[in-house]
């Protein structure tokens, strides 16, 4: 990282130029190794000048940043929990992320590590419920509206974090992550959520639902791919969720395989799984707040049509909608 007399006179000056991003961008990156001291020098250039920066400096913040959550703090590749913990108490200290680079810094080092520990996908998709919801941080400061609704560039972050997540040993969507997804459900406005929300909410419950069931489930690209009809101009919420219905999770459900059969069809329920919790947890989610959503509705029809693999803790909720 540069000396301190280069650091104090950009502070000094109030601003961050492009000369400046050169200078760092050679001092940091020409030995190799992105240093404990270079990622403080930058965070503290960022909390004090983000706001009055040359458009280059986000890349160069992340790029450096994320260069040494991933790749230089030990073990390479992998987000370790102290590296974790260190990068959620650096960027959420309120708990919440204020800048658009530090967001993207959290998002990048999910996509560029193998694998990162559960805690972090999971703050990183409740910055998206708080700024939903509250309109707080980065992520509300770029709402378009006042009311808690997910909008299309909200669903597609979630997408994206979902997609980074699905490393090494993170196939399936994990309970943590569906956690988030029935929170941000439950607080939003299903009238204005955008349409592709729903589309995600469904394949990602899903995902879930079905890997806790038994079932051998493909990458997450595949199983909560958008859909290209998802640009079309919406033609009304019970019309849509028709056509996801018929469309977007028909084509899904025949990338899951379905557990070996067995014999005795009482036996799979009989004997206790390791998943027979999760499914528990998730019966008790779904409605949880004394009605079903449109997308709740298309969740249980879609689970409906795999009646030969129905849990039992499932049954009731499955019940509570007409196929």
């Amino acid at each position: 990282m540069p000396d301190s007399e280069q650091v104090k006179a950009i502070l000094a000056r109030g601003a961050i130029t492009a000369d400046d991003i050169l200078a760092l961008r050679h001092r940091v990156f020409w030995k190799g190794i992105v240093t404990e001291a270079d990622a403080e020098l930058a965070f503290l250039l960022n909390d004090k000048l983000h706001h009055n920066a040359d458009p280059a400096w986000p890349a160069f913040f992340v790029e450096a940043l994320t260069d040494y959550v991933v790749t230089q703090a030990e073990p390479s590749g992998y987000v370790s929990e102290d590296n974790a913990a260190y990068l959620i108490e650096r960027i959420g200290r309120s708990g919440c992320v204020d800048t658009a680079c530090e967001l993207e810094l959290l998002i990048k080092v999910l996509e560029r590590s193998r694998q990162s520990p559960v805690s972090l996908v999971q703050f990183a998709l409740d910055q998206v419920k708080i700024g939903v919801v509250t309109g707080a941080g980065a992520v509300g400061a770029r709402r378009k509206c006042n009311i808690a609704a997910v909008e299309d560039h909200e669903t597609e972050m979630v997408r994206r974090i979902l997609y980074a997540f699905g490393g090494d040993g993170n196939i399936a969507v994990t309970q943590a992550e569906a956690e988030v997804l029935f929170d941000i459900n439950d607080a939003t406005d299903h009238e204005h959520n955008h349409p592709s929300w729903s589309d995600l909410y469904v394949k990602a419950l899903a995902n879930f639902l079905m890997a806790a069931s038994g079932y051998q489930v493909p990458t997450r690209q595949e199983a909560l791919r958008r859909e290209a009809w998802l640009d079309e101009p919406p033609a009304g919420i019970p019309a849509f969720i028709g056509r996801m219905l018929e469309g977007g999770l028909k084509g899904v459900l025949n990338a899951y395989r379905a557990p070996d059969p067995i014999p005795d069809a009482t036996e799979r329920w009989t004997k206790p799984r390791a998943t027979d919790p999760e499914i528990a947890w998730a019966a008790g989610r779904i409605g949880r707040n004394g009605r079903l959503h449109e997308n709740e509705m298309a969740l249980i029809n879609f689970l409906k049509s795999l009646d030969a693999h129905r849990h039992p803790r499932l049954v009731p909720v499955l019940d509570r909608v007409a196929a």
